[in-house]
């Protein structure tokens, strides 16, 4: 597949919150970062990792040697890379979401179909220092609105922990469908997990998502 319309892509809204909110895509000087940030909110975000089902009998001889990489120091550079050659063949996207400067979490666009579907899945976290200030549903209304107005997608939907509340907060502010259940649908924390599938298309937001994003808020606080 050649060059992704669109990508890479840096965004940045410097007006709405309380400082500018930026994204922009994983890059190795973030790896540092990154990894402390993940590690102090290890048990913030536990509950809603996804965690690996037990390996069947006649698992590959290469697995235990994929493990001790993951384990490794130099596992976060080889996950970036791997970030980077994803996103070079259009199968997904990484942004790093800042805040004032700040490293807040990240935002992800993947299982990418295009075709005649072209549609894909998204997935984000925030760090809980920065949670409750409105800095997700911007930057999640940042990424919708490029993947729709710019890199051509069509559908996006998030798949959501009917326990994870706040997630769920973050994509219903923007306006996003309760499709029902995925009953067991990803192995997280452990088990296999139902999910909420939320979704929405282009045609829902012909203004853009980030419009409606700044119209709630101005209404929120007259």
């Amino acid at each position: 597949m050649g060059r992704i319309r669109g990508w890479p892509a840096t965004l940045c809204v410097p007006d709405l919150l309380g400082a500018p909110v930026v994204l922009h895509p994983t890059r190795a000087s973030d790896v540092h970062t990154r990894r402390q940030v993940r590690a102090a909110n290890d048990l913030w975000l536990r509950p809603w990792n996804p965690s690996r089902p037990e390996a069947p009998e006649h698992s590959s001889p290469v697995k235990p040697l994929v493990s001790v990489i993951r384990r490794s120091p130099a596992w976060p550079y080889v996950s970036t890379a791997r970030t980077g050659w994803e996103a070079r063949r259009g199968i997904a996207f990484t942004w790093i979401i800042r805040y004032g400067g700040h490293f807040a979490g990240e935002l992800t666009v993947w299982h990418v179909i295009w075709g005649s579907c072209r549609s894909a899945e998204l997935a984000y976290w925030i760090d809980a220092r920065f949670a409750g200030q409105g800095i997700m549903p911007t930057a999640l209304a940042m990424g919708v609105d490029h993947c729709f107005q710019v890199m051509g997608i069509h559908r996006l939907e998030a798949g959501i922990r009917p326990e994870n509340t706040a997630s769920r907060r973050v994509v219903e502010k923007l306006g996003f469908r309760d499709e029902g259940i995925r009953v067991r649908q990803v192995h997280i924390d452990g088990a296999w997990r139902d999910h909420i599938c939320y979704a929405i298309t282009a045609e829902e937001v012909p203004a853009g998502l980030l419009c409606h994003w700044r119209t709630s808020l101005a209404s929120s606080t007259a």
